[in-house]
């Protein structure tokens, strides 16, 4: 888009193209989105699997290739160590000097810190406890129980995984999505792009902040499009208990809302169907599948709700519990009390600075890979527009 407009630029990337795919991510990952919605502008999936899920690799390789499609100029191995303003812009210092601009745009993303709650110190020693930026595989894990910290598109998948590794595995659930991999005989994502759920704008949405710091949904990219979720899990024999609230005395002690919760998953996911069905009259797209229900998410009659930490069932944990940007490099007062960056649809509150690539930035398909292209339109003609009013 810069290119285009005929803006003087450079991209700076701490590592390498696609870094925090190629070194950040575990081994089986895949898309939640199908391959048919992979793209940036000019370049998109063109592959024998439009249906199917890139790995993490595949799609590493997708964004190489559109590096250098784009001739973006691209200075890996950068890692910028501060942004301060200056009269008329800002400058950037790096591990490689310093750079003097007149506008920055910020696109490093909201997942470059795992958040973890407080009492993650209190766990005993002899678990094992990795983020799901450090897991890699079921083998780097010890033999024995898994506790499995979220259950989110990541929670859910890492707990199927390691339960297929033959290991007990407990999930501890919070606030959820629930969606099917297909609706209707569609995937659900066409269902949301087609229906427009996805072309929401921030100023139409009643709570925006509570949509952006909305889970990811619970799928799962295979080749089967299987669904996975709670009521998935529970028939592998993954334990269901309640959100983690505490570490007292050895001990897990895990909320007694199981139940609202997923009633709440439940009701929600049954509004969004509907929405869809809708849809599908008023636009004259109706199937010959009909609409059909999944069933209630079943709990257990009893969840537990406390979990020794010290009697050897557990060996291991896995926090799947989100994750956090990092701006402690920016060294502008743009950043709020919880360390988001105030922004509006990508601008932020500080002449000339910008951002890019997080959840609902400007619409509620911002949150994934080919969301990006509108966003980045929006952000450049007002950048673009600053630039002119500087000169």
């Amino acid at each position: 888009m810069l290119t285009e407009r005929s803006i003087d630029h450079v991209v700076l990337e701490r590592g390498e193209v696609a870094n925090s795919w190629r070194r950040e991510r575990w081994d089986s990952l895949r898309l939640l989105t199908p391959n048919w919605q992979t793209g940036l502008p000019g370049l998109r999936y063109d592959g024998p699997d439009p249906d199917g899920y890139l790995t993490a690799i595949e799609l590493a390789g997708f964004l190489d290739r559109y590096a250098a499609f784009s001739g973006a100029p691209v200075r890996t191995g950068t890692t910028v160590t501060s942004v301060r303003r200056t009269g008329d812009g800002y400058r950037v210092a790096t591990d490689r000097g310093e750079l003097d601009c007149r506008a920055v745009v910020i696109a490093s993303g909201a997942c470059n810190r795992p958040s973890l709650p407080p009492f993650a110190a209190a766990v005993p020693p002899e678990i094992v406890q990795v983020t799901t930026f450090d897991y890699r595989r079921p083998d780097d894990l010890p033999d024995g129980g898994v506790l499995v910290v979220g259950a989110s598109a990541t929670g859910v998948q890492l707990a199927a995984e390691l339960r297929r590794s033959g290991r007990p595995v407990t999930l501890s659930v919070g606030e959820h999505v629930r969606l099917p991999r297909t609706y209707r005989g569609r995937d659900v994502l066409w269902w949301m792009d087609a229906s427009g759920v996805w072309d929401q704008r921030h100023d139409e949405i009643d709570d925006l902040e509570r949509a952006r710091r909305l889970p990811s949904p619970q799928l799962v990219g295979t080749p089967e499009r299987a669904t996975l979720d709670l009521g998935t899990l529970a028939a592998m024999d993954v334990e269901l208990v309640g959100r983690w609230a505490a570490v007292r005395d050895g001990r897990a002690l895990f909320s007694g809302g199981l139940r609202n919760v997923v009633a709440l998953a439940d009701l929600k996911l049954d509004r969004l169907l509907g929405t869809f069905d809708d849809w599908a009259r008023s636009s004259g797209q109706e199937s010959a599948t009909p609409p059909q229900r999944p069933a209630p998410t079943a709990v257990p009659p009893s969840p537990r709700l406390r979990l020794d930490l010290c009697g050897g069932e557990i060996r291991s944990i896995v926090w799947a519990t989100g994750y956090r940007p990092d701006y402690s490099w920016l060294d502008v007062p743009v950043v709020d009390p919880k360390g988001r960056l105030r922004h509006t649809a990508g601008v932020v509150d500080g002449p000339g600075l910008y951002a890019l690539g997080l959840p609902v930035l400007r619409r509620r398909r911002s949150s994934y890979i080919h969301g990006i292209e509108d966003d980045a339109r929006a952000v450049v003609a007002h950048l673009a527009g600053h630039l002119a009013a500087a000169a």
